[in-house]
């Protein structure tokens, strides 16, 4: 079986490849296609995850999924939120985020935090959601080398290591995407044993 990742994410893929059991055989758009990414113009994580699954549905004519991801920090309200990719400005790059992120909690004592995805797939002409929470806290400073994005300094709850300490096996265990990946490849599985 053959599945169309809806990313440009080099990092994002890696994750999501380390996930997928035999028998699939994961490709992002740099596999098939120079084109730009498809703008996200929705207003939730829902709406952007659909928008890029449906571009990619309508070019490629296979099954493919896409997903949207947001880090909602409860002291900003949910922000960033669905914009947590581009929080520090449309060019910004992943330590610019961070920093406005700890800039913006800067004697804050609340720092409760979640990270939510949201997984759009295309399955033989109809749309299925699937979502995962990680509930976690923002630390003061940036720990760890790996992950991308914020998991330098968000601390999963009930655990001592950053998204960025671990590697992608035990973060998958316990992520956002980790977590909607898992029910989308339980559903896939699903169909295949029928």
């Amino acid at each position: 079986m053959t599945l169309i990742f809806a990313t440009h994410n080099a990092n994002k893929y890696k994750e999501v490849k380390a996930q997928m059991p035999p028998g699939i055989d994961l490709l992002y758009l740099a596999d098939i296609t120079q084109e730009p990414p498809v703008a996200e113009t929705a207003t939730t994580l829902q709406g952007n995850a659909e928008i890029k699954m449906l571009a990619l549905a309508q070019s490629a004519g296979q099954n493919c999924f896409a997903d949207d991801t947001g880090l909602e920090v409860a002291a900003l309200n949910g922000a960033p939120g669905v914009y947590s990719a581009r929080y520090a400005g449309p060019e910004a790059q992943d330590q610019d985020n961070v920093q406005k992120l700890l800039n913006a909690l800067e004697g804050q004592p609340n720092r409760k935090a979640q990270f939510r995805t949201v997984i759009a797939l295309y399955w033989n002409g109809e749309t299925h959601f699937f979502e995962g929470v990680c509930r976690g806290t923002i630390i003061e400073t940036t720990r760890g080398t790996g992950g991308f994005g914020y998991d330098p300094v968000f601390l999963p709850e009930g655990h001592t290591q950053t998204f960025a300490e671990m590697d992608l096996i035990q973060k998958a265990q316990i992520s956002h995407r980790g977590i909607a990946m898992k029910k989308l490849i339980d559903w896939l599985s699903a169909r295949d044993a029928q």
